[in-house]
């Protein structure tokens, strides 16, 4: 690489609108796909699968809060645990956020046209036998490479416009989706139909475990707010203001939905609709369901292209961060000196989440369904990782300064074990043993694709001299000072180097 490369870095111009758009841009749009998925599993339970997702994701969603503003660079998940577990925990949680971004580009991506296609219904049911692949809709498929090719080519053009996009669209999806609740629950939500389905037609156990993890995807994205910190304004004052309104926001409407839902129609009706189930609920909706219908197809098909926009950024901020720090070639970390955008990530993740779409879609199952499976297994992995490098920073480096704190604490030693870590780390390992026993494909895709990134990494540690399961010494209080000079944020960095120096006077 080149000195002139090597000077070029990623461009701060995200504020606290952006920063708050780029996560729910992701989030967001998540109950679009899900909805229709549990309804089917959960039936009359839905509200509670949604709920019980919704708990472990507010302990994750208060986790990445406070890391993300403590260490605002890209990467995320896989810098945390970097600093606070070590590099093979490291690339453990970036193969698991990599297969979440990928399969986020792929998912949304499909589930984008599929609203699209609420208005061609011969596009939605379209079939052809091509080969020994039996039903394929080549018209959905075709739909979906051109719109992931669409956000590979405004992702490489700049986070600027990526962001502009996803605050536009965000902005109008917020009034739809809050309208389309309002008018629910207003003309048309009966609460004695939604208490009958909930005492009559309540889940097995089984059924409801494997509901509540295809509910985590409503929660999946938190993430992305922090893969852009490195590019974020003042990310010690953005960060905690954006991630903690989306996790009130997203939790609202993540149960919102289901309730007003199985107060008006009855629960078949939305899981027999899994590739638009948002509009289908909305054209049932009293005087405007005429109207209500197409804007929420609209609504969905917007949200939905955001949340993949979310995903192209995210899997290359990733991979950007996995190549800065050693655990993947430095070929990927190379940054455009015109756009400033990590180029050949953008172009790599992009291609791999066009083929992924392409397997769904030839697998012989319903594309949605395969997708959904190895999004949830590279989620949780991610976020169990993530909560374990909470407790572990906290014990770790106490004197970081932290603009945000995870409430609920207990004070050992010269540092505080954050309960919120914990309870974290349990509700997602759950979370990912419940996955890997209801899921077929995450149960062999997830350890594959670790498999293989891991085969990436010890390749590329081995040819460079460096230890495959040992992580080499990093002065991190140095880094810690140069990230918040580079941020500039200039009374943390006092606060550090003052303590610093005291703890160098007493040692």
């Amino acid at each position: 690489m080149s000195g002139h490369e090597a000077r070029v870095k990623l461009r701060r111009e995200v504020g606290v609108w952006g920063s708050f758009c780029w996560g729910y841009a992701d989030v967001g749009a998540d109950v679009y796909v899900a909805l229709g998925l549990v309804m089917a599993a959960a039936q009359g339970a839905t509200p509670l699968a949604f709920a019980i997702a919704g708990s472990v994701y507010v302990f994750v969603g208060l986790a990445y809060t406070e890391m993300a503003s403590a260490y605002p660079v890209a990467g995320g998940g896989q810098y945390f645990a970097l600093r606070g577990l070590g590099e093979i925990w490291s690339l453990l949680c970036g193969a698991g956020l990599l297969l979440g971004y990928t399969v986020d580009v792929a998912l949304f991506a499909t589930a984008s046209a599929g609203y699209i296609n609420f208005f061609f219904p011969a596009a939605r049911e379209f079939a052809i036998d091509i080969g020994p692949f039996k039903g394929v809709n080549l018209i959905w498929l075709t739909e979906t490479l051109l719109l992931i090719l669409l956000l590979a080519v405004l992702n490489v053009k700049g986070i600027r416009e990526s962001s502009l996009f996803n605050e536009t669209l965000g902005a109008l999806d917020l009034v739809l989706e809050t309208t389309i609740i309002v008018i629910g629950f207003a003309f048309a939500w009966r609460p004695e139909y939604f208490l009958h389905q909930w005492r009559t037609q309540f889940p097995t156990a089984e059924n409801l475990a494997y509901a509540t993890t295809i509910a985590v995807i409503s929660y999946v994205g938190l993430e992305s707010i922090s893969q852009a910190a490195q590019e974020t304004i003042r990310p010690t004052t953005v960060v905690p203001r954006s991630s903690l309104t989306l996790v009130v926001i997203v939790l609202l409407f993540a149960l919102t939905f289901p309730i007003v839902s199985l107060g008006i129609v009855d629960w078949r009706t939305i899981a027999e609709r899994e590739g638009d189930p948002i509009a289908h609920l909305a054209s049932h909706l009293p005087f405007v369901g005429f109207l209500a219908g197409p804007a929420a197809a609209i609504l969905g098909a917007t949200i939905l292209l955001i949340s993949a926009n979310t995903g192209v950024m995210g899997a290359s901020r990733l991979a950007y961060s996995m190549s800065e720090t050693n655990l993947i070639g430095a070929w990927l970390s190379h940054v455009h000196p015109k756009f400033r955008t990590p180029v050949r990530t953008i172009v790599v993740f992009s291609g791999i989440a066009a083929l992924q779409a392409l397997w769904a879609f030839l697998s012989g199952r319903r594309a949605l369904d395969i997708l959904v499976d190895a999004y949830a297994f590279g989620a949780m992995l991610a976020y169990f990782v993530s909560c374990l490098a909470l407790i572990a920073l906290r014990i770790k480096e106490p004197h970081t300064p932290r603009a945000f704190k995870a409430p609920l604490n207990i004070r050992w030693r010269d540092a505080e074990i954050p309960l919120i870590g914990v309870c974290g780390a349990i509700g997602t390992f759950i979370m990912l043993i419940v996955i890997l026993w209801t899921h077929h494909a995450a149960r062999i895709l997830g350890p594959i694709w670790v498999a293989a990134w891991f085969t990436v990494y010890a390749c590329h540690r081995k040819r460079n001299g460096l230890p495959i399961f040992r992580s080499t010494e990093q002065d991190w209080d140095s880094k810690q000072l140069e990230i918040l000079s580079d941020a500039g944020e200039w009374e943390l960095y006092e606060k550090l180097r003052i303590e610093l120096e005291r703890r160098s006077r007493r040692s």
